[in-house]
């Protein structure tokens, strides 16, 4: 859009702050491929090119981590960055078609793709935010509780570290042991923004917590009234926790429900503790501006902080076929894309991105998706301020 004042268009806008970021990261990128990968061969004229890949060149070449960012090997090292990657590959919580445990190796290998620097958010990653890829989290599959432990333990150890969690799944059950892993570190209520076409939010599915179940466990300190609901976790004495006291369902926001599965025992708990649910349609008539306002308020309204959870079949699955529970008429990939960097933009704990299954993918669609969600994500929190160290690489004008 225009500049009222000045006529000039936002991309050209864009490309003069772009222009002031320094290139610090790119030259020492070169230095260090030049030192590791050796010098070229004589009759390449680009000397900047080195003999065996070390960088972010070619895409198609290397080993993949998240961006082409550094692996953080030494996880005792994660605080040294400003946000993490970490791949869960979990998918026993699935009640349809498993595959989601290969979504973390799929969006890094797309990632590849993506250099970082945006034109259309005025923002240049590997310069403004130190990234690194933590690798995955030893999970157990077939067993649930275990694995939520794991990944509870992990989360906890990212988040206290002061790296910003970037949680790539795996299936959705790992929203509870997710957010299970950054809430007790928060002095005050947690809000939840859940985007998704299906609800998640019963008890048990087929006697387990799956990746039905998130959201009831979330929540389950909690019901519309602030009173303890943790009766309900008497008959399953293999689970030693009740949920989380920080969450009420008052802060928990689901967008994008909708369609003909799953919903039913979720949505009588939803009902009952009080939660609030924007359907596909309720967006569509509100616009994707005003529903994240709406969105944005119950979450924030007396809490401290808002996590991201953003089911990846929220995408209609013309555009997002790689996944284990399909569902038609979701949101288009712009609508999406949009919606995630306005709720970004008031700045987030953590966020999740789930059930990508490779396996159902058609030429990688679905988790370029993904991947481009932690981008928009990550973008919007460097250009906002919440992350990041913008004004340390940008030229004075």
């Amino acid at each position: 859009m225009p500049d009222p004042k000045t006529g000039e268009l936002r991309g050209n806008r864009n490309l003069k702050r772009l222009d002031r970021i320094t290139q610090t990261k790119q030259e020492e990128e070169t230095a260090r491929s030049l030192e590791l990968g050796l010098e070229a061969a004589d009759s390449i004229n680009d000397r900047s090119i080195s003999l065996f890949s070390r960088g972010h060149q070619p895409a198609f070449a290397g080993i993949n981590t998240f961006m082409k960012s550094p692996y953080c090997e030494d996880i005792r090292n994660v605080g040294d960055y400003e946000a993490a990657f970490v791949g869960i590959p979990f998918d026993t919580g699935t009640t349809y078609r498993p595959g989601a445990r290969f979504g973390p190796q799929a969006v890094r290998q797309i990632s590849a793709l993506y250099d970082g620097f945006s034109v259309d958010g005025a923002v240049d990653l590997h310069e403004e935010l130190d990234l690194c890829d933590a690798g995955d989290i030893f999970v157990i599959p077939g067993n649930i509780e275990k694995t939520f432990d794991q990944v509870t333990k992990a989360v906890s150890y990212i988040y206290t570290s002061g790296a910003f969690p970037v949680l790539m799944g795996g299936d959705h059950s790992l929203g509870y042991p997710n957010v299970r892993g950054i809430a007790p570190h928060i002095d005050g209520n947690v809000g939840i923004i859940h985007i998704d076409r299906h609800i998640d939010m019963q008890e048990m599915d087929m006697d387990e917590r799956m990746h039905t179940t998130p959201w009831f466990w979330t929540s389950n300190g909690h019901n519309h009234e602030g009173q303890d609901v943790s009766t309900s976790h008497h008959s399953h004495s293999h689970m030693h926790d009740v949920g989380l006291n920080n969450c009420p369902p008052k802060n928990l926001v689901q967008m994008g429900i909708g369609g003909w599965y799953g919903s039913r025992p979720g949505s009588e708990v939803a009902r009952e503790r009080g939660s609030s649910v924007l359907t596909m349609t309720d967006v569509e008539e509100l616009g994707i501006k005003k529903a994240a306002e709406v969105a944005l308020d119950l979450a924030w309204k007396d809490a401290k902080a808002v996590y991201l959870s953003f089911d990846i079949d929220s995408i209609d699955p013309g555009f997002a076929p790689g996944t284990g529970s399909p569902e038609p008429g979701g949101f288009l990939p712009r609508e999406a894309l949009e919606l995630v960097r306005l709720i970004a933009r008031e700045g987030l704990c953590g966020m999740e991105v789930v059930e990508v299954a490779p396996p159902y993918d058609v030429n990688q669609n679905t988790s370029q998706l993904a991947c481009r969600v932690v981008l928009d994500v990550l973008g919007t929190l460097v250009t906002e301020g919440k992350l990041g160290h913008r004004s340390a690489v940008t030229k004075k004008e």
